[in-house]
């Protein structure tokens, strides 16, 4: 049975997208599935996601990285604060999913939230980070850890290279050779009217658009071979996630 690495974009509470790209990928247990975070916030079922992540774990390989919303949720279950940002940019379906979230459910999810990953690297330095980066030393030495899921230079700069610029080039920016590939979401390719995986310079951008428009996507990272959901908005026809 083939070993393979499997990579899941921003899901945005979408629980029914999730399983459905599980079951297309037909993953296995052989898999790991190492997902970039941005769990919450958009469509109604952001609690009942996290009790499946939690769940999952206890079956398969599993490595969860952390997204800006899942720092803006755990601050919210922890302090029972509103973000007026954060509540009209996705927060306000989480707000609502969570009236009928036990308080041991709730403590379940923080232990979750708190134990995500900042970043993570494979034997073979490809880098899997939720936004990216400003250090040019990488992420190990980030002197401002919040970036790491907050960035959006990381994927600006890789959208704005020359497709021709050799790797080896004294112009490739410094950030974007340190690591063989680098894997995010964050930013939705919706945006460069895309809905499937963009690959630019060596930046891969997974993420898109579940919590808008588009599907969210699964991608196998030694074959590039990927699976996606129907158009999230069409799983969830009476709610309308970040749009």
């Amino acid at each position: 049975m083939i070993n393979r690495f499997l990579v899941v974009g921003d899901i945005h509470g979408a629980l029914k997208a999730l399983k459905q790209v599980l079951e297309r990928a037909m993953i296995t247990s052989n898999d790991t599935i190492i997902f970039l975070g941005d769990y919450l916030d958009g469509w109604s079922e952001s609690p009942q996601l996290l009790d499946f992540l939690i769940a999952l774990k206890k079956k398969y390989n599993c490595i969860f990285m952390r997204g800006n919303h899942d720092e803006l949720v755990l601050h919210w279950l922890q302090n029972n604060h509103d973000n007026p940002m954060w509540y009209n940019h996705g927060g306000e379906s989480t707000v609502m999913a969570y009236q009928k979230i036990s308080e041991e459910d709730k403590k379940k999810h923080i232990k979750f939230l708190l134990n995500l990953r900042n970043y993570h690297i494979d034997e073979q330095n490809r880098l899997f980070v939720h936004a990216g980066f400003t250090n040019l030393k990488g992420v190990t030495i980030e002197h401002f850890p919040r970036m790491l899921y907050w960035d959006r230079t990381l994927w600006e700069l890789a959208l704005s290279l020359d497709p021709t610029l050799p790797k080896d080039s004294v112009f490739f920016p410094k950030r974007l050779s340190l690591y063989k590939e680098i894997y995010i979401g964050h930013t939705p390719v919706t945006q460069i009217n895309q809905t499937i995986p963009v690959n630019k310079a060596n930046v891969w951008n997974i993420d898109t658009g579940a919590a808008f428009k588009g599907p969210l996507t699964i991608m196998d990272i030694e074959t590039k071979e990927f699976w996606q959901s129907d158009p999230v908005y069409t799983l969830y026809p009476n709610e309308i996630g970040r749009n």
